[in-house]
């Protein structure tokens, strides 16, 4: 299929000639005459690449660029520049514009500017279809009381940088708030980077969080940037923190109140921007009193207080949750959505959930694979077991 070109210029014979070569390289190309035409087939047509003049009568290239920027802002715009209008050309790249073009046009450069230009638009949208992809697969689904809660609690914290502290038992998405609040927070477009504290050995969780410099200890082959340096602009989401060890507490209690932090086998301190999320299925005060959790360290951490119930304490939200996760894992399987009985809901709402959504996920996902074209009680019977 053939990539869409506007060029923009009210010189015909520039038209002309662009015209030509771009369609000799398959591209189809459309045109317009000044600003005004090209404004109105801007708004009217999709294109993969504009080519603008700079100087026109009724509109110029600078207030064409700034109507597509609003229209289209992701269509690359390329500028075409007369000699004299280079410190112009340059204003328009600086606001916005991808890159731009000396009159006459070298057709090499040209060319290359265009697939370039197309190239960097494809994977944008690429990125934001993943982005949605990710998005999706963090939803918070529920309309239970304890949920709504939850999402308002969530809609004050995240425009600020306050620091959260979410409990809960494993399997209940406490993963799922972490996300939900960066997205909806001011360093949304920066990086969430996450760290499972119970999955990292308590020897290696310093160089895992700060990074290290290359021979600080013997499998130190070269410098390593730690997640705090990662999430620098972002946020530090650091799951099942009550699994830290005390050294890596004392490390991160300075973090947090200095906004600097060293790499192990380092001097130099490095300052950080970042938003900290902590996560854990204990409950903290109960291991500062065991002095297994610095008391310090907690009230850094937890100046919102998030607890997200088990999925035994919001019933009300299974029959939803089915309904999303059959819809879900039948688009993963490319497959029907399959029909469930309605004496099937009742079952699984009454059901034992110990592992929580997970365990739900987990459930609806075997059901959908090993029942036949509609899920009845005696599938339930047969592949769901208590605890399973």
């Amino acid at each position: 299929m053939s990539q869409n070109i506007l060029v923009i210029d009210d010189e015909k014979a520039i038209r002309k000639t662009l015209g030509e070569i771009l369609s000799f390289e398959g591209f189809a190309v459309d045109e317009a005459a000044d600003g005004v035409e090209g404004v109105k087939k801007i708004k009217e047509n999709n294109y993969d690449c504009i080519l603008c003049d700079i100087k026109m009568p009724r509109m110029d290239g600078l207030e064409v660029l700034q109507v597509a920027r609003e229209l289209k802002p992701d269509i690359p715009f390329i500028v075409i520049s007369g000699h004299g209008n280079i410190e112009t050309a340059v204003e328009a790249v600086k606001k916005g514009a991808y890159d731009y073009i000396s009159k006459p046009p070298d057709l090499n450069r040209l060319l290359i500017t265009i697939r370039n230009a197309m190239d960097k638009k494809t994977l944008v949208t690429e990125t934001k279809q993943l982005r949605k992809r990710i998005s999706r697969g963090y939803e918070m689904i529920g309309d239970s009381g304890a949920m709504q809660h939850i999402l308002e609690t969530i809609a004050k914290v995240a425009p600020t940088d306050a620091r959260v502290l979410i409990t809960g038992e494993n399997g209940v998405g406490k993963e799922l708030v972490a996300h939900r609040i960066h997205e909806l927070s001011a360093r949304a477009n920066g990086p969430l980077v996450e760290v499972n504290c119970a999955a990292i050995p308590s020897e290696l969780i310093e160089s895992e969080l700060f990074g290290h410099e290359k021979g600080s200890f013997t499998s130190a082959i070269k410098q390593r940037i730690g997640k705090f340096e990662q999430a620098s602009g972002g946020t530090l989401f650091l799951d099942e923190i009550g699994d830290m060890s005390h050294d890596a507490q004392a490390k991160m209690l300075r973090a947090l109140q200095e906004g600097k932090i060293t790499r192990v086998g380092g001097d130099k301190e490095i300052k950080v921007d970042v938003r900290v999320i902590a996560a854990t299925n204990k409950n903290l005060m109960e291991e500062v009193e065991a002095r297994k959790f610095r008391l310090d360290l907690y009230h850094r951490i937890s100046v919102i207080l998030i607890q997200v119930p088990s999925l035994n304490n919001r019933r009300d939200d299974i029959p939803i949750l089915i309904t999303h996760f059959m819809k879900e894992i039948s688009e993963e399987y490319k497959q029907p959505v399959k029909e469930i009985e309605p004496d099937v809901i009742a079952v699984l709402r009454a059901f034992n959930w110990t592992g929580n959504i997970r365990e739900l996920r987990n459930v609806v996902e075997r059901l959908i694979i090993l029942s036949d074209k509609k899920i009845t009680k005696k599938d339930v019977e047969s592949y769901i077991t208590p605890g399973a």
